[in-house]
């Protein structure tokens, strides 16, 4: 329920007005690593909800957001546990929009952000073995990005559309490819189709030629491939073409980014693929917004944005920015009731807050938390068309 007495926010008002501060969030995601292409404009949409805020001057009474980066890798569990207790510990970060890749991610959540009580709001990590995770985390875990349960649903409607009825699936050995594999496999037999192999592939080989060879001899109408564009998913797709074993591909979320098309352009000519992301009115908020300061449709940058909006909002909710006071609100901003919230409106949505009112944060990907904080999940379809990434539709 959303309730907050004037009184209490006016109060909270008058607290914060009088402990004006600025307020550190972490922002960390992969800057090296398997998916290095994609987070920098994730960082920019993250960092961009910050400036929107303290340019307002109506957070707790005038309080100013900074930014602190840190690297995760995506992949190495202790770096970024040691880049997340920096972040806490030297930094005195107050919220992690963050972490990106599942694994660490958890690692993260379990090592760190739960021993220190801080609340992280990832944009990307999309394991569905995280759905649970606010059931052992004190509520202090929330993500803007939906699950891979449903990205599997997803990838069978598509490919099933396209008539793809058999295919072969290679994934990145990690718990986001595991699990996207798994929950693609699981969906996309229950529509009638086969999956003739379901092979891990590690990163940072040379030569991908073995892997390619199994998943060729098993056969498919497309390869799958749950991979990282900048690892070795796209070095499975260049020995594919190479070889000749497979000509069109599926991409699911972690193969998606301009990095695709420049590796390789019409080669891939027809391939199909999909990652979160919306045709909502929000979404062109976010473009207007951003101009053109980065990139603004490439995956999980409006997701970031909205994780740190998600965070300021809820403080400013809570009439705090103690993470024990906040996570309790991170819902209640995020669903209705309320005025509806989109980019550019965060400041608006500080003074309802403020004066005891009530929000619904649409934002840039029409937000909306469900079970213990994730996002239900909107798609964006995607075909290679004349060597570029191209909309087909959303989901």
């Amino acid at each position: 329920m959303k309730k907050l007495l004037l009184a209490s926010a006016a109060g909270a008002l008058l607290a914060g007005a009088a402990s004006a501060e600025e307020i550190k969030l972490g922002v960390i995601l992969g800057f090296t690593g398997p998916i290095e292409s994609l987070t920098p404009s994730m960082a920019d949409g993250a960092e961009l909800a910050m400036k929107e805020v303290s340019d307002s001057g109506k957070l707790l009474g005038g309080s100013t957001v900074a930014s602190v980066r840190a690297d995760s890798t995506c992949v190495d569990a202790a770096a970024a546990s040691a880049a997340a207790e920096r972040l806490i510990t030297s930094e005195g970060v107050k919220g992690i929009m963050g972490a990106d890749c599942s694994g660490v991610t958890g690692a993260i959540l379990n090592n760190v952000a739960v021993a220190n009580g801080v609340v992280m709001v990832s944009p990307s990590a999309t394991s569905p073995g995280l759905s649970h995770a606010n059931n052992e985390d004190n509520g202090l875990f929330f993500r803007t990005a939906p699950s891979d349960a449903r990205q599997g649903v997803v990838m069978t409607e598509v490919l099933m559309e396209e008539g793809i009825k058999e295919v072969a699936v290679t994934y990145t050995n990690n718990d986001y490819g595991k699990g996207l594999a798994d929950s693609f496999q699981a969906a996309f037999e229950a529509a009638g189709g086969s999956v003739t192999i379901n092979a891990a592939h590690e990163d940072g080989k040379a030569d991908y030629s073995a892997e390619v060879g199994a998943l060729a001899s098993a056969g498919g109408d497309r390869l799958v491939v749950a991979g990282y564009v900048d690892q070795g998913g796209s070095g499975i797709v260049r020995a594919a073409i190479d070889s000749g074993a497979f000509d069109t591909f599926h991409f699911p979320d972690g193969m998606i980014s301009n990095k695709l098309q420049e590796n390789f352009g019409d080669e891939i000519e027809g391939s199909t693929g999909q990652h979160p992301g919306t045709d909502s009115p929000g979404a062109a908020k976010f473009s207007e917004l951003v101009g053109d300061s980065f990139d603004a449709t490439s995956p999980f940058t409006p997701e970031s944005y909205d994780a740190a909006a998600l965070i300021l909002l809820a403080m400013q909710a809570a009439g705090s920015s103690d993470p024990a006071a906040y996570k309790e609100k991170i819902m209640d901003v995020a669903n209705a009731p309320g005025e509806q919230i989109f980019p550019g409106e965060l400041g608006k949505a500080l003074d309802i807050l403020a004066g005891g009112g009530e929000i619904d944060y649409v934002g840039a990907t029409a937000v909306e938390l469900i079970g213990s904080g994730e996002s239900a999940g909107n798609y964006r379809q995607i075909v290679i068309d004349g060597g570029k990434i191209a909309t087909a539709k959303y989901r």
